[in-house]
């Protein structure tokens, strides 16, 4: 929870914020450019509302959300979770990304390294159980790199997943007590590609190779045509989030 505001308050903020952004969604949703145009008020308005409260989580497989906060915001805190499996061309991203916005990248660990992890779990706990290896390499890390913060950013989108079809721009988050933004939430894919486009975005080497959503190596690959974008995540499994979100 933030050092600055107490729950209560930010529930407030939160709730004022969601009626808000849900109304000039209303109004000014139904274009690309109204789209990207909302995103870029909810990022200002967090950052005039909370600060070095705000903090913006990054896979380095959103890069449109990277530009957008580093061609908006000043000095933004952003933070990359490496969970030690991630692709060589994923953290040439955000190494990218670090050289060339006004953003500070701060790279968060898990507890255990990777070879730790196979010590005390036994090899390719990702294999056999996935859930297990999310919440230690992604879900426990989040949780510290959100510590003494008041509101996080995401890259969520509605059409990622069934699971995210009714995330609002700006809302609640109950399991950690504070405000969460998902500035691109009504983006379709289009309007990813259109700005992407436009506005030359870096984008992670690994789109070139069909991958569409990109997570770890062990649990990501690419995908076919006409295939959803993330069925490249967790294939062959039931498993639809990483726990981040859920």
């Amino acid at each position: 929870m933030s050092a600055a505001l107490s729950q209560d308050r930010l529930q407030e903020i939160a709730r004022a914020g969601e009626q808000q952004f849900a109304a000039l969604e209303a109004e000014h949703g139904d274009t690309h450019e109204g789209r990207v145009e909302l995103g870029r008020r909810a990022l200002t308005w967090a950052q005039e509302t909370f600060g070095r409260d705000l903090t913006v989580a990054s896979s380095m497989g959103d890069e449109v959300l990277v530009h957008l906060v580093g061609t908006t915001l000043e000095g933004a805190d952003v933070f990359f979770l490496d969970t030690g499996y991630h692709f060589a061309e994923t953290l040439g991203t955000r190494d990218a990304y670090d050289a060339m916005l006004p953003i500070t990248i701060r790279t968060i660990y898990p507890r255990l390294t990777v070879a730790e992890q196979d010590a005390e779990h036994g090899p390719q706990l990702h294999d056999r159980d996935p859930n297990l290896c999310c919440a230690m390499r992604k879900v426990e890390p989040l949780n510290r790199a959100l510590e003494e913060h008041g509101a996080w950013v995401t890259g969520m989108r509605r059409e990622d997943a069934p699971t995210r079809t009714d995330i609002t721009i700006v809302g609640w988050d109950e399991r950690r007590g504070m405000v969460k933004l998902n500035p691109i939430a009504g983006w379709t894919q289009d309007d990813v590609d259109q700005y992407a486009a436009e506005k030359s975005v870096f984008l992670n080497p690994l789109r070139q190779s069909g991958y569409a959503s990109i997570g770890c190596a062990p649990c990501t690959r690419p995908v076919a045509e006409g295939e959803d974008a993330r069925a490249g995540r967790w294939s062959g499994t039931d498993k639809v989030e990483c726990g981040l979100h859920t």
